[in-house]
């Protein structure tokens, strides 16, 4: 049945557009000049970059507020219906190609009404109500915005794969205040061109916009070859020790489910789960010796592993991206009643991140085979984190990730992990907790003396 309301829904929005594109080209008064603004959409169209959050879109938004000032709102029907063109996909399914161009097209419309009702003036005449002008723009660019957000979230509740709620909140509420921004320099473009230069304005206001675009590319070469660095040393940590082989991996998935849960912001959610694979990078500066020792380490030995996640912050110290991440990092290994390391935090004073890594942390560590005990089940761990709330962990984010795994479960390491070792004597690890009290997450890798 959603198939079927699907397609009618996608018939009744393409049946819409068509007709408002036929009035759309027997309105059109001037067709030069609406072919180089076609032609200036389809260059706009082709130059992609990121607003609020990461959501992917394109000049060709800029351009189309400009095609409202010099052509008028159905040059823009036409203007937005050409811009797509190259856009199709043929990897996707063709239900979907379809809708994306009719929303296109009814977003635009939407658009030129909302122009059209705040009296926008068309072409020379914006010149000289400049005021007008301005707040037409800014009528088209919210009506484009509700009509994208309506369609869309219609889409997404007939089909029934995701949350029109969540797409709202996540991609229509953050992008909003950026495209309105963009929405002026499409008006800047318009005067421009209305001022004499023509199409040369393009150039002259969309040509920085490329050079910035480049330099934005340039800045995410740098991310990943950086991100690519610190997975590299995640690598090396874990050859050490292949008890803790995607140890850092499924951290890092396990905070972000977490995250998810907690409604963070994607900029937040990012950042958290970068703290999560990379909490343990500084183990890469502890010999290989102490890391597989069995049995009980000594004082020497434990203050060098409790030196990492120092070693941790300072590895990535100076990557500008992982800011946020370094006192998650520093502090994963606090506990909630203040005898964690290595500053002896204790409740909030300890940062929400770190708070956070530390129950996943735990958890993964209790659900994965180590040299001296087999896995735990789930069940079994989740009871102990129950048990340890308040004196290892935060109370409500342990709720919270008790919460999360009864909703989604939890993929523990893999059953080919090697078995434990009978010759360890250690009952637990810096990471480990043991069921009561003398163990956790600040605790003793030794076990009983």
């Amino acid at each position: 049945m959603r198939r079927y309301a699907l397609r009618a829904y996608v018939a009744v929005a393409t049946t819409s557009s068509l007709l408002i594109l036929g009035l759309a080209f027997g309105r059109v008064e001037n067709l030069w000049t609406v072919v180089a603004l076609c032609f200036m959409m389809l260059v706009g169209g082709a130059l992609t970059f990121s607003v609020g959050s990461g959501s992917p879109a394109s000049l060709d938004s800029v351009v189309l507020v400009t095609v409202y000032v010099v052509a008028g709102p159905w040059a823009a029907v036409i203007a937005a219906a050409v811009s797509y063109l190259p856009r199709v996909q043929r990897r996707i399914p063709l239900i979907r190609r379809i809708f994306n161009g009719v929303q296109r097209v009814l977003a635009a419309a939407a658009g030129g009404i909302a122009y059209d009702l705040a009296s926008g003036p068309v072409g020379s005449g914006a010149l000289d109500h400049e005021a007008r002008a301005i707040f037409a723009t800014m009528a088209a660019n919210l009506a484009m915005h509700l009509a994208n957000a309506i369609l869309v979230s219609l889409a997404i509740s007939i089909e029934g794969t995701s949350s029109p709620v969540e797409f709202i909140r996540r991609v229509v509420v953050p992008t909003f205040l950026p495209m309105a921004g963009y929405g002026f320099l499409g008006l800047l473009l318009a005067m421009v061109w209305l001022g004499g230069l023509g199409p040369v304005a393009g150039f002259l206001v969309l040509v920085p916009l490329l050079f910035a675009r480049w330099a934005l590319s340039q800045y995410e070469v740098e991310k990943t070859a950086q991100a690519a660095t610190m997975r590299a040393f995640i690598q090396v940590i874990e050859t050490k020790d292949l008890y803790t082989r995607g140890h850092s991996e499924r951290v890092s998935e396990g905070v972000g489910m977490l995250g998810r849960f907690l409604r963070l912001s994607d900029d937040r959610q990012s950042a958290l789960e970068h703290a999560g694979l990379l909490h343990d990078v500084g183990k890469v500066g502890v010999p290989t010796s102490i890391i597989q020792k069995p049995g009980r380490l000594d004082d020497s030995e434990m203050d060098a592993i409790r030196l990492h996640p120092a070693r941790g912050v300072e590895l990535i110290g100076n990557i500008p991206f992982l800011e946020e991440v370094k006192s998650a990092v520093l502090h994963h290994h606090e506990k909630y009643d203040g005898t964690g390391y290595p500053a002896g935090l204790s409740g909030t004073n300890i940062p929400y991140f770190a708070r956070i890594i530390g129950i996943v942390d735990a958890f993964d560590c209790l659900t994965s085979t180590r040299s001296y005990r087999p896995a735990r089940s789930v069940e079994e761990t989740l009871a102990i984190l129950e048990q340890d709330r308040h004196s290892h962990f935060d109370p409500q984010l342990v709720d919270a990730f008790v919460e999360v795994i009864a909703e989604e479960g939890w993929k523990a390491a893999e059953v080919e992990q090697l078995p434990p070792d009978a010759t360890v004597r250690a009952s637990i690890d810096h990471d480990d907790l043991s069921l009561g009290s003398s163990g956790g997450a600040s605790g003793s890798a030794a076990g009983p003396s």
